[in-house]
């Protein structure tokens, strides 16, 4: 089986799973946004995936995406969903239309500067031990954090979290969707929530998640960081 064979037989089967999913949640598949994480994989996937129809994608590094933004046509939506870096902010909203992990107020100060209007999502923090942390705003601080949102000149779509580990995401997700309607009945144009990821976005997609970032169940396991 070639490369594309592979990857096509891998999307295929995500879509299944996407389906049954939403036919289980009561929902419609057009209410899912696919992005495809294409991190520490060659822009050779990335064309393979754009020509299986795929138009949004998803990098953690700089690096990464500001090299292979250039190389896909303009129709391709970007989404940068890494922990930010104030150096990296200017290169990041020059190839991300979306940024998914807005934590920080100066970040977002500094995002609105270089880019005023810039599509962000506010990363939220569900680890609710000591364990690993893979940041995000607390749930204590959350509408404190949105609330000062309001000062900056962004356009704030809704929330964005990772499940943590060793805990059933179900759980997680079924806390993000609570925090999301709370979040949403006090700011109504919150209506994104960025939840799900290979091994776990049928959880999320039952609590509500309209974005889901899928990697390695549709490009194989990722080779090394270089």
């Amino acid at each position: 089986m070639n490369r594309r064979d592979e990857i096509a037989a891998n999307l295929a089967e995500v879509e299944r799973a996407i389906a049954n999913a939403c036919a289980e949640a009561s929902r419609s598949r057009d209410e899912i946004t696919l992005i495809a994480v294409t991190k520490t994989f060659p822009v050779e996937d990335v064309q393979i995936l754009y020509d299986l129809g795929i138009r949004n994608f998803g990098e953690n590094r700089d690096q990464e995406g500001s090299a292979k933004a250039p190389a896909l046509p303009s129709d391709v939506i970007w989404h940068f969903q890494g922990h930010i870096q104030s150096k990296k902010i200017k290169s990041i909203v020059q190839w991300a239309q979306w940024i998914h992990s807005v934590d920080d107020l100066e970040h977002a100060k500094k995002i609105a500067e270089r880019s005023p209007g810039h599509r962000v999502l506010v990363q939220v923090d569900l680890e609710k031990s000591s364990g690993e942390k893979r940041g995000g705003v607390q749930l204590p601080d959350l509408p404190t954090f949105i609330q000062n949102l309001g000062n900056v000149d962004l356009d704030l779509r809704g929330l964005m979290s990772v499940a943590p580990l060793g805990i059933n995401p179900s759980d997680a997700f079924l806390d993000l969707e609570r925090v999301f309607q709370e979040m949403r009945r006090a700011y109504p144009a919150l209506t994104n929530l960025s939840a799900g990821m290979s091994g776990d976005f049928v959880e999320a997609i039952a609590h509500g998640a309209t974005h889901i970032r899928i990697g390695s169940s549709i490009l194989g396991k990722r080779p090394p960081l270089i």
